[in-house]
């Protein structure tokens, strides 16, 4: 090999070390996190390589008005099940705010939902 190709595939080297090490910062860093309650209204596993469970929550504030919609995206198996075996009841769901993630095959929002509590209506 000859000094520019290995100038070059170091730099690729280095730029995909760089790029994955930025991943996993954004990935176990968390901008922000809370709780919202409300009803599931859809819930699917979506994706053709990197499977995800994307959802919309349903808001109301007050009855009889117009509800605000929350979109969230579950990556653990274990809480998508729960949301599923809960689907219709109101809830709420625990999440953390993971912005800047180069890609969405971590999920289609930056919204992460880690747990989920039913509440009494």
């Amino acid at each position: 090999m000859n000094g520019f190709v290995k100038s070059l595939l170091s730099l690729i080297l280095i730029g995909l070390a760089v790029l994955a090490g930025y991943t996993w910062i954004m990935l176990t860093w968390s901008y922000g996190s809370g709780e919202r309650a409300g009803y599931v209204q859809k819930f699917s596993n979506r994706g053709y390589i990197c499977k995800t469970w994307e959802g919309e929550l349903a808001m109301v504030s007050m009855p009889g008005t117009m509800s605000e919609k929350f979109f969230f995206t579950v990556r653990e198996d274990a809480v998508a099940q729960k949301i599923n075996a809960n689907l219709g009841k109101k809830v709420a769901l625990k999440y953390d705010q993971h912005i800047g993630l180069p890609t969405s095959c971590f999920g289609d929002t930056e919204y992460f939902v880690s747990d989920i509590t039913v509440l009494e209506e």
